[in-house]
């Protein structure tokens, strides 16, 4: 379990990025576009137009999504969109060799299954070990080489430890757990939490409605994370209350950025596009389905999706939360 041989799928920002970081790490590291004409141009340029300004690292190779690349390799990380990482689990299925961890770097709930990431992964790869890497982490930081720590989640230890070995340095530090669910949950629910701290920000509504905002807001997750059989000490770690704290507070965060554009007073389509992809806007209602079938109250997440399907306005979505009845903080 060396793990020499890593493919990064998807050549984004953070696909970039993670690249960059493993090679780093001494890695033999192929970063695949899903098409031959982006790979040719990333291959011209050393340089994803997603992450523009962050060379790639010499070390990298390049190329296109293709079967005879994937068969080769120790392991993948597959960095899409939540929404579209099970068409490309599925493309992969032919070409991966059995055991290879597939670790997937979405934060995300699939909307419609409700399924979180490495479930996903699972359906789609089924002789595959199913990872996640999640936790506090800006691409272009990352993609720089200043200092990062993350969680790595999968189901065996022993594999997991030596991946998190494999893929770790002095600037990229995966801790590791076997807590798959708790790292997904995290990742997932701070994305929609983003938006409400970005909405507050936006809306002006001072710092300490902002800490008020965050903290409230990490009562949801661990509530919901609980309910779905998380470990406490993974949803107030990296993966959890850590990416929490990183994305409710800086405009890096596309979800914190959409917020911010929504507490303006841009429809959520205008917030949208000038955000950039955001997970959060798509994870919203799965999260808050997801929280209703487990009978876990999620106030400011359920706003947040009303804001976005447009059924609430942003001023009702703040009257209504700051008139719910006194209660015992817990």
């Amino acid at each position: 379990m060396g793990f020499e041989r890593i493919a990064i799928v998807g050549s984004g920002a953070w696909g970039t990025a993670l690249a960059n970081a493993i090679a780093r790490a001494g890695r033999d590291v192929t970063l695949m576009s899903r098409d031959h004409a982006g790979a040719d141009a990333i291959a011209r340029t050393r340089m994803s137009p997603r992450l523009p300004g962050s060379r790639i690292d010499a070390r990298v190779t390049i190329a296109a999504a293709g079967a005879a690349t994937l068969s080769a390799q120790d392991a993948v990380l597959l960095v899409v969109p939540s929404q579209q990482l099970r068409a490309a689990a599925g493309a992969m299925a032919p070409a991966l060799a059995r055991n290879v961890p597939v670790v997937a770097c979405a934060k995300g709930i699939e909307r419609g299954t409700h399924k979180f990431m490495t479930e996903v992964i699972a359906d789609c790869l089924p002789a595959a070990l199913p990872a996640i890497l999640s936790g506090p982490s800006f691409a272009e930081e990352v993609a720089r080489g200043l200092p990062a720590a993350v969680t790595l989640g999968a189901r065996d230890e022993t594999v997991v430890a030596a991946l998190a070995r494999a893929l770790g340095s002095a600037t990229f530090r995966p801790y590791h757990s076997t807590d798959v669910r708790g790292v997904a949950i995290g990742g997932a629910a701070k994305n929609v939490l983003a938006i409400a701290a970005g909405i507050v920000s936006g809306r002006g509504l001072g710092a300490s409605a902002a800490a008020a905002l965050t903290t409230r807001g990490f009562a949801e997750l661990f509530r919901f994370g609980r309910a779905l059989g998380a470990r406490p000490e993974t949803l107030t770690g990296l993966s959890g209350l850590g990416d929490l704290i990183l994305t409710c507070s800086s405009t890096q965060s596309r979800n914190f950025s959409l917020g911010i554009g929504l507490g303006q007073g841009k429809t959520p389509a205008q917030a949208n596009a000038a955000a950039g992809l955001a997970e959060g806007a798509f994870t919203a209602v799965a999260l808050v389905e997801l929280a209703g079938q487990a009978g876990v109250e999620m106030p400011i997440a359920t706003a947040v999706a009303a804001i976005l399907d447009g059924s609430l306005r942003v001023d009702d979505a703040i009257e209504n939360l700051l008139t719910r009845p006194f209660r015992a903080e817990g």
